[in-house]
């Protein structure tokens, strides 16, 4: 028993001597309190002073295409050039970063070095110091790759990664990427102003010589775990009506088809130039728990953003529930594209400590124009 409590005491003195290891930005603190903290030993994300909160969204970069030949090292070295440029330092900067898919080629890679692109790709981010969160797209899960294995290595080299691990027994074979951030306005406040969801859609092929292709739909237990995770936030925060939402998924619902059907390009202006059939979304009728619990138990649910459409980068709202989706915007010089088509990020901005109210978002080129400026509040596409 003397034993124990030595160790006892030892850890806690080096609990309170301990420093982080990189200097936190001014829109950054230590914990201060634990009401439903999922990263007791991260730092706590807030607003800057000035009640703003830039969230830049990085989609389908696709590392580590054609590893046997010129081209695909040399879409990485233009993909790594993008990343410098949009993560920069300056009145731009983002205060929070998603990597919203398909962060590898997957079927391109070889297994003794594949989670090695992570190290590549988040390099910039690990540069800029600015937090961020990861999901993974179907090319994420092949025979040489899994989710869970990008997690685990985006864990290990990027120390200020938010992503993590879904609990056990929810998102299903290659689905581990389901969890949730949340953002302060300030560092003393108890409960968060916005809360950012990440999604795992699953999809690609399984891992080894015998590999099948899986699933590709949020998998039905996620829905129980956001009306769980919603129930304890709820019991946790009480009422919920100041705390705004955004959810991140890498395969965009089967829903989002009949959107592009009859999308009014005035309304929802930006590049529609990818055809949604079969393989662009999530499986009709599979995704149908997913899409009921999003829409059903999250609050104040702003929008929901996804990729793996390269093509597109429009924001169109769905008539039924009400909810606005969009397109992010192909980041990576890898994966598919056609001239013309470019390379950016999507935006996404709050102002004045509003996250329930208007959000600004836009498309910003590689070389610095910008595009498609929408203000995404309860006027919009009505």
């Amino acid at each position: 028993m003397k034993f124990r409590l030595q160790v006892i005491c030892f850890a806690l003195q080096l609990s309170l001597i301990a420093k982080p290891a990189f200097s936190l930005p001014t829109n950054q603190a230590t914990w201060t309190t634990s009401l439903l903290n999922p990263y007791p030993n991260k730092p706590k994300i807030v607003f800057r002073d000035d009640g703003s909160f830039k969230i830049m969204v990085l989609s389908d970069l696709h590392f580590g295409e054609n590893p046997w030949d010129w081209w695909g090292p040399e879409q990485d070295r233009k993909s790594l050039i993008l990343l410098r440029e949009v993560l920069k330092a300056g009145k731009g900067q983002p205060d929070y970063v998603v990597i919203n898919g398909d962060l590898i080629t997957g079927e391109n890679t070889f297994k003794h070095n594949s989670t090695l692109l992570i190290d590549q790709l988040v390099g910039p981010i690990n540069e800029s110091g600015i937090p961020f969160s990861s999901i993974h797209g179907n090319h994420d899960n092949q025979p040489n790759i899994t989710h869970l294995a990008e997690i685990q290595r985006e864990q290990l080299v990027a120390p200020k990664s938010y992503t993590r691990r879904s609990p056990v027994g929810v998102g299903g074979e290659g689905g581990e990427g389901n969890y949730w951030v949340p953002v302060y306005k300030r560092v003393e406040d108890a409960k968060p102003s916005l809360v950012l969801w990440f999604f795992d859609s699953r999809g690609g092929d399984s891992p080894g010589k015998d590999s099948k292709p899986m699933e590709d739909w949020v998998h039905h237990s996620v829905a129980k775990w956001i009306q769980s995770e919603s129930t304890a936030m709820r019991e946790a925060w009480g009422s919920q009506d100041s705390i705004g939402s955004l959810a991140f998924v890498h395969i965009p619902p089967f829903l989002v088809r009949k959107l592009q059907a009859n999308l009014n390009e005035t309304v929802s202006p930006g590049l529609n130039a990818d055809h949604m059939g079969e393989g662009s979304s999530q499986r009709k009728g599979k995704d149908k728990a997913f899409w009921n619990a999003l829409t059903t138990h999250i609050p104040n649910l702003q929008a929901l953003i996804s990729g793996h459409d390269h093509g597109n980068e429009w924001c169109a709202r769905e008539r039924k529930k009400g909810l606005v989706f969009c397109f992010a915007k192909h980041s990576g010089h890898g994966g598919y594209g056609k001239p013309g088509w470019g390379f950016g990020v999507r935006n996404i901005l709050f102002q004045n400590f509003d996250t329930t109210g208007t959000l600004k978002t836009w498309i910003q080129m590689e070389g610095g124009d910008k595009k498609a400026e929408l203000d995404i509040d309860d006027s919009f596409d009505p």
